[in-house]
């Protein structure tokens, strides 16, 4: 009876799948088909997880990195009748995935979009689509998973201990971010990870064949991994003996490579490229049923028992295993009251009390500092108030500055799971996804490189902004200050980049305090990712008794000062290390009798969120002579200076040369700034 009911039950999710694509007429109807036994098995009969309580702390996580085969996990959250939660964290007493949602799949309104999207689906643990960011993403919780556990388990109260399991497919493995990743957990030894891959040996453009026959195997055993194999995607007790390997490794993190038909079932396209992404088409879904022994012209049909059966499969063993960790967290809780009033503020992903109070504050030097070591120096004081600030660079520490050099930081190795330094390697992709990981852990995460190198980036930082993280990026070298290494490392149009991501706050601060401004912002968000872009050579650490605060980087932009006069006749808009430039202009021009006002703007973003009547505070109307200062493409900046104003920018690659030949090559002088300004103003006199 009870094989009847696996069969029943892994049939319903097959035939869901089948429904809602035929119906959308479109959608990834084959690894839905094929999987469909794997998945079962895993959440029915292993995966910690109670459908009542998808948010709960010690659950264990599951990624499907195939983000194609959505319906799989779409049938699954309906079929245990996972609940769905809001963002504060309440939940709401109906299903996150209802039969109608199902109906619906990738129609607007529908909890099914075409790939999952965490903010969206309860349960649904990592937006993934773009393959091979979902195992990436993995990565970063299971390395989350370990740190959690070394810094609030206590003997006899291990609150933390679950595993993480991603599904991806050939797909995912072709992608190279896959390699960084596999790379990267195998060298920290995370023994809770477990990739589930999907080897169909299909893709869209046909069989693997013709693009993809290395060994995969033996590529993961070189990276130190754990490899078991499974030649039949339905033969569930070797499924199941699998998992029961995987869970039992120590050392080693594990691929469970498992051969399975794509389209499974279906009689004229099992194994085809037409399987793997587009519907059936009617008279196929009707073949396909009658091979599963299901009523032909049944649509969104869920059988008598099958929800009792998941019920009184994951759901009971789900509620189980969630009620003894809340009798033990309670025990925690008294025996270890601080540990547990930290632990549960980053659930919510809240901050400790006072943390504030560590920013510091730099005096005026006309010397100045160059914003990565000031970024450096209010890290290391405000990390050692926030414990869970964690994170590293892409082998750059070193120069990023964002090393936590602090008495206890540490290194996070396979033997010193407590350590907040991350060493991600030269594996930029990589760490962004597993940026991205740690803050769906809840830890507030931070990752760094140059900024040239945020392209290698782009997907993750695009992730975290669809998903609403608070993730960090920290990239300096941030222009042309780079100098001899040349235009491969001069980045010129990766700010404009940056600011045309949704969502994503971008911030390139003028000094020191404009910097210690800048974590204060970041760290208070709680659903938004941020950008932070910094400079290599020093900046000059502006008298805020003579400017105004640098807590108006909040806002996004701010009048720093009216020079020669309270009725400014011109603008000047500088971002980043241009401020002090555009400050040395407008000296030169105040001096000549033109009343100039200079404006920082660290953020666009920020300041677009800022009412109308602030902004023209700002940037009024009235004032029409206006000239934008930034060492960028200038893309952009016409909404800030207007279709007749001017932006003194890039608009051609860098060169390599010492600093102060590129910036006379490039215009980047108070005499050329100035020049252009007059110009700006002759240009409004007409």
């Amino acid at each position: 009876m009870s094989q009847e009911l696996d069969r029943l039950a892994i049939n319903t999710i097959r035939t869901l799948a089948i429904d809602a694509i035929q119906k959308a007429r479109s959608g990834h109807p084959g690894t839905p088909m094929g999987m469909a036994p794997v998945a079962y098995a895993l959440w029915q009969k292993r995966l910690c997880f109670d459908p009542a309580a998808p948010i709960w702390p010690n659950r264990d996580r599951f990624v499907l990195s195939a983000g194609h085969a959505s319906m799989l996990l779409y049938a699954l959250l309906h079929l245990t009748r996972t609940q769905a939660v809001n963002a504060d964290y309440e939940t709401l007493g109906r299903p996150s995935v209802t039969l109608e949602d199902i109906k619906g799949f990738r129609q607007l309104g529908s909890a099914c979009p075409g790939h999952p999207e965490y903010h969206l689906t309860s349960g649904v643990e990592a937006t993934t689509g773009p393959l091979g960011q979902g195992v990436a993403m993995s990565v970063g919780l299971a390395i989350a998973e370990r740190w959690l556990a070394a810094h609030f388990n206590r003997q006899g109260f291990e609150i933390v201990d679950w595993r993480c399991y991603a599904l991806c497919g050939d797909g995912c493995m072709m992608e190279g971010i896959s390699g960084e990743a596999a790379s990267l957990a195998g060298h920290l030894r995370l023994d809770k990870l477990c990739w589930i891959y999907d080897s169909n040996r299909v893709s869209i453009e046909g069989h693997t064949e013709i693009t993809f026959t290395e060994d995969v195997a033996t590529r993961f055993l070189g990276y130190g991994w754990n490899v078991l194999h499974v030649r039949d995607a339905n033969e569930e007790k070797e499924v199941l003996g699998a998992f029961d390997l995987a869970s039992a490794e120590r050392s080693r993190p594990t691929l469970i490579l498992i051969e399975s038909h794509i389209g499974y079932g279906a009689p004229h396209k099992q194994d085809s490229p037409e399987a793997h992404g587009e519907p059936l088409g009617e008279d196929e879904v009707r073949e396909t049923k009658k091979f599963y022994g299901w009523p032909e012209d049944a649509q969104f049909l869920v059988p008598d028992g099958v929800y009792r059966h998941f019920a009184e499969g994951i759901g009971a063993r789900g509620a189980a295993r969630h009620a003894d960790w809340q009798a033990l967290y309670a025990r925690y809780r008294a025996t270890y009251p601080e540990l547990a009033k930290a632990f549960d503020a980053l659930q919510r992903r809240e901050l400790p009390e006072g943390w504030e109070a560590a920013i510091p504050s730099f005096p005026p030097d006309t010397k100045g500092i160059a914003t990565r070591d000031s970024s450096g120096k209010v890290e290391n004081a405000v990390a050692q108030k926030v414990p869970w600030l964690i994170g590293g660079a892409a082998d750059l520490a070193p120069s990023t500055k964002t090393r936590l050099t602090f008495e206890g930081a540490g290194d996070f190795q396979p033997g010193s799971p407590e350590g907040r330094n991350l060493h991600f390697g030269v594996r930029e992709h990589s760490m962004g996804a597993a940026v991205n990981g740690l803050a769906l852990a809840k830890l507030r995460p931070f990752g760094s490189t140059f900024l040239i190198f945020s392209d290698y980036m782009r997907n993750p930082i695009r992730l975290s902004a669809i998903m609403e993280l608070p993730a960090i990026y920290v990239f300096t070298h941030d222009s042309i200050g780079v100098g001899e290494d040349g235009p491969t490392h001069q980045p010129v149009e990766q700010l404009a980049g940056l600011r045309a991501v949704p969502g994503l706050v971008t911030i390139r601060p003028c000094d020191a305090n404009e910097v210690a401004e800048a974590w204060r912002v970041m760290l208070k968000a709680r659903h938004q990712p941020h950008c932070l872009v910094l400079t290599r050579q020093p900046l000059p650490t502006l008298d805020r008794a003579h400017y105004a605060h640098a807590s108006e980087l909040a806002r996004g932009a701010y009048v720093l000062a009216d020079l020669g006069g309270t009725s400014p006749k011109l603008i000047l808009i500088g971002t980043g290390s241009e401020v002090s430039l555009c400050l040395a202009a407008a000296e030169e021009l105040a001096a000549d009798g033109i009343p100039t006002r200079i404006v920082s703007m660290p953020s666009w973003e920020l300041f677009e969120q800022q009412d109308k009547s602030y902004r023209q505070t700002v940037l009024p109307d009235t004032i029409k002579p206006r000239v934008a200062v930034e060492q960028a493409a200038v893309i952009g900046w016409e909404r800030y200076v207007g279709g007749a104003g001017a932006v003194v920018g890039m608009h051609t690659f860098g060169a390599s040369a010492p600093l102060k030949g590129l910036l006379v090559k490039f215009g980047f002088t108070p005499e050329n700034v100035v020049r252009v300004a007059r110009d700006q103003l002759a240009r409004n006199e007409k």
